[in-house]
């Protein structure tokens, strides 16, 4: 037994040196022709870095339409969803005791208005003979006195009148705004009560509000880089944004902030920001989720490169470049957020280097490879 082990034991330091021999995975066999890479210079251009929060959009106008008298309902005149402008009529609630009502108050007014005329023309008369000696100052005055508790009477006969009005055009509930209508939520002959019943719920779509919440730190960020929540929106400046719909993967949204609250929420240490964003197609919803992409930082020249192109060692992120000799250096870098596809570079590369953007598993550091060099399209598709 002790003797078969021997030829193996003896062949252990054999294989050991030639694994240490072919050096760690990857690394490029004596002999072996360099591995062929693709390489290019990093896109160097403008850019701004973004960060990107989830929020809701929400109606700027929103409205439930509600009886403003009592009564039952009569006729709907709208169909359900459809889009309603500004005064157009949806719903009438019976008509005739408001009309009757109506018409009883023009018949008091005339009445009010027959007893002012005969009493101003006896008030006149009475002025005339008091003048004479004909009539006592007392006759006169309680004349006067008749004269003016008549005029009372037409002015309180006028606002019942206005009141009669109110009410008998209240029957034609119209809408408030401009907008999308809800289903209707009251049908006909059913009664309604003021100011109690709620008919439909009305909420406009163009332009449509984007709200999201950030964080204390990244508000104090934009509010120094940008400065967002400083007045400038008051001046009608606010920071453009994009917004991506859900399912989307690249925004297809503008909007603009118009909106910073005036204190961090205490409980979750976040600030409100709000952004106006046109919808004249309607297609955005109330209600709907999104991602929007909130600039980061004032413009500036970026240097960008695929992910494909950086490799991790151990907590570093490191990408290689091409030297002289075609051998192949690594270099620490700094990264920061993708921009149009890219990966922006921080720190590590000054743009002007020759980066391996393919095949990077092939390559070690100082290995020689067989490059072509390709040139990178300013955005990544």
């Amino acid at each position: 037994m002790m003797r078969s082990l021997r030829p193996l034991l003896l062949a252990t330091p054999l294989i050991a040196s030639a694994l240490l021999a072919a050096g760690p995975a990857g690394a490029q066999m004596p002999g072996a022709p360099p591995p062929g890479v693709t390489v290019a210079k990093p896109v160097v251009r403008e850019i701004v870095e973004q960060d990107q929060y989830t929020g809701r959009f929400d109606p700027i106008e929103f409205v439930e339409v509600r009886a403003r008298v009592t009564g039952y309902l009569d006729k709907i005149m709208f169909q359900d969803g459809a889009n309603v402008k500004k005064g157009e009529v949806l719903f009438v609630i019976d008509r005739r005791p408001y009309k009757a009502a109506l018409e009883q108050a023009q018949a008091a007014l005339t009445s009010a208005k027959a007893r002012l005329s005969f009493t101003q023309t006896d008030l006149e008369r009475a002025q005339v003979l008091s003048r004479g000696g004909n009539i006592s100052e007392q006759v006169t005055d309680q004349r006067r006195q008749a004269s003016q508790t008549a005029q009372a009477d037409v002015d309180s006969a006028e606002a019942a009148l206005r009141n009669a009005q109110l009410n008998f055009d209240f029957t034609e509930v119209k809408s408030p705004i401009n907008g999308r209508i809800s289903q209707r939520l009251v049908t006909e002959g059913n009664i309604v009560s003021t100011d109690q019943t709620i008919l439909a719920r009305i909420v406009s779509l163009d332009p449509i509000y984007f709200g999201f919440t950030v964080d204390e730190r990244s508000f104090l960020k934009y509010q120094g880089s940008l400065g967002i929540g400083m007045g400038q929106m008051q001046r009608g400046k606010g920071a453009p944004v994009q917004i991506a719909l859900s399912g989307e993967e690249k925004p297809t949204r503008k909007g603009t902030l118009d909106f910073v609250d005036n204190r961090v929420d205490f409980q979750t240490g976040t600030m409100l920001l709000r952004a106006t964003v046109e919808n004249p197609d309607g297609f955005i919803k109330p209600g709907l989720f999104g991602i929007v992409a909130m600039p980061a930082t004032k413009p500036f020249q970026g240097i960008l490169i695929p992910d494909e192109a950086v490799s991790a060692n151990q907590d570093k992120r490191i990408v290689y470049v091409l030297g002289e000799g075609d051998k192949v250096a690594a270099r620490t870098v700094k990264l920061g957020p993708i921009v149009d596809g890219y990966r922006v570079v921080r720190d590590g590369l000054k743009g002007d280097e020759l980066v391996v953007v393919n095949g990077v598993a092939k390559v070690r550091p100082g290995a020689q490879v067989k490059p072509e060099t390709v040139e990178l399209p300013p955005t990544k598709k």
